[in-house]
């Protein structure tokens, strides 16, 4: 495959052509914005007769995105990388193709749409209800295949019917598989602000809290944290560790300061992380306190149970209901949102059979909130579609007032790969 990018003369967008975009399968692309004033993807077969114009992947959801009453922007390729270094997950920073300016700006090749489409957002309307169609390259550098694959998907942002917004987007993320003619689907969900609302039943610390919340979508290190909570931390045998804890639980905490600053400057140590010794010594004894919590047998069951329900979604609210009788705790209206949604779905013509509620589903990123859901298709092992709500990154990205949003990404080369779209 060449990596030969050419400015297209006639584009409507300040987009490019990028010959032989998927050299396998006897078929080439190119990206232009020249049908439907949309960013559009040829997949052309070599046999296809001259002139023909078949319907492409890009037609087909161009044209659904417009019958949603989607805006279709111009998202630049090239991207300020801060953004995405300061809110993204860990696994989505240590992928990011970075680069430079001459003024020593940081810039990025485009890993995703929903940061730019939502600074965008911000930008050009502010506070005002809009919804985004999005389809296009998108860069990751990753150790087996390559850094660069099409995504699309559509984001809601500013409504504040937020159940009516989530329903719309888990229909219109299936809608958009049934225009590219997708097999049959299997959908996953979750919910960010159920598993919030048992963590803060059980009674935790704000510390503890926060703690599984960011371990949410990680299985390995949410069981983890829920093993050290209920078994204790690793007893470590450093006599500096031991002085303090002595004196943490005496309650002695200007002692710790005092002994934190002498053994810094018995042992010439500078400031760490730009850390003053006080600092590091009360950092050191919010963490003692945390190591010390335990949660009795009740609740670490109560935990390790609801992290277990995986059901059929038409099961989901009997099962959560049956959850908070048995361990005795209220999840309120994050439970109650849920099961709302589930109903709207099933009079929404979705189907509910083919859907499935895993309690322990998250992602590992900060600002999800509500609803989570994969789409997958047929028995392709990778999801085809991902999306949820996502109502705290416009504050993280700088908005004084919180504005609500959901929505879902599309990788329709995982439905090229086998064989459903085309």
């Amino acid at each position: 495959m060449e990596d030969d990018y050419q400015f297209h003369p006639n584009s409507t967008l300040s987009t490019f052509r990028h010959p032989r975009l998927r050299g396998d399968d006897g078929m080439s692309g190119w990206l232009c914005s020249n049908c439907s004033n949309a960013v559009f993807l040829q997949w052309q077969n070599h046999n296809t007769p001259a002139g023909h114009h078949p319907m492409t992947i890009a037609d087909k959801l161009a044209r659904y995105f417009t019958s949603r009453g989607c805006d279709l922007p111009d998202i630049a390729i090239l991207q300020p990388a801060d953004p995405f270094l300061e809110t993204a997950g860990e696994d989505l920073r240590r992928r990011v193709f970075i680069t430079g300016n001459e003024h020593g700006d940081a810039l990025c090749l485009r890993p995703e749409f929903t940061i730019p489409l939502c600074l965008y957002h911000l930008a050009e309307a502010g506070l005002k209800p809009r919804r985004y169609g999005c389809l296009g390259p998108v860069f990751r550098q990753w150790r087996n295949g390559r850094g660069e694959f099409l995504q699309g998907g559509i984001e809601d942002f500013g409504r504040s019917d937020v159940v009516n917004a989530d329903i719309d987007c888990l229909a219109d993320a299936h809608g958009c598989l049934e225009a590219l003619g997708a097999g049959t689907t299997h959908t996953l969900l979750g919910d960010q602000s159920v598993f919030e609302a048992v963590v803060a039943a059980l009674g935790l610390p704000q510390g503890w809290q926060t703690r599984l919340v960011r371990a949410f979508g990680d299985e390995q290190q949410l069981a983890t944290h829920v093993s050290r909570l209920t078994n204790g931390a690793s007893k470590t045998s450093s006599s500096m560790e031991s002085d303090l804890l002595a004196l943490i639980n005496a309650g002695k905490v200007a002692a710790v300061e005092k002994a934190v600053a002498d053994k810094m400057a018995t042992a010439s140590l500078p400031v760490h992380g730009g850390r003053t010794a006080v600092e590091i010594a009360r950092r050191a004894v919010v963490k003692a306190r945390l190591a010390a919590v335990r949660l009795d047998k009740a609740h670490a069951a109560a935990l390790k149970d609801f992290l277990a329900i995986d059901v059929s979604a038409d099961k989901a609210a009997e099962r959560l209901v049956e959850f908070e009788r048995i361990h005795a705790l209220d999840l309120g209206a994050a439970k109650a949102g849920l099961i709302e949604r589930l109903a709207r779905l099933g009079e929404r013509g979705l189907p509910l059979g083919s859907f499935r509620y895993k309690a322990s589903f998250g992602r590992k990123l900060d600002y999800y909130s509500g609803l989570l859901f994969e789409i997958y298709v047929d028995d392709n092992l990778q999801p085809v579609v991902g999306g949820g709500r996502y109502d705290r990154l416009m504050t993280l990205l700088g908005s004084d007032h919180p504005v609500p949003a959901v929505g879902f990404a599309i990788w329709p080369g995982r439905l090229a790969v086998s064989g459903d779209a085309g």
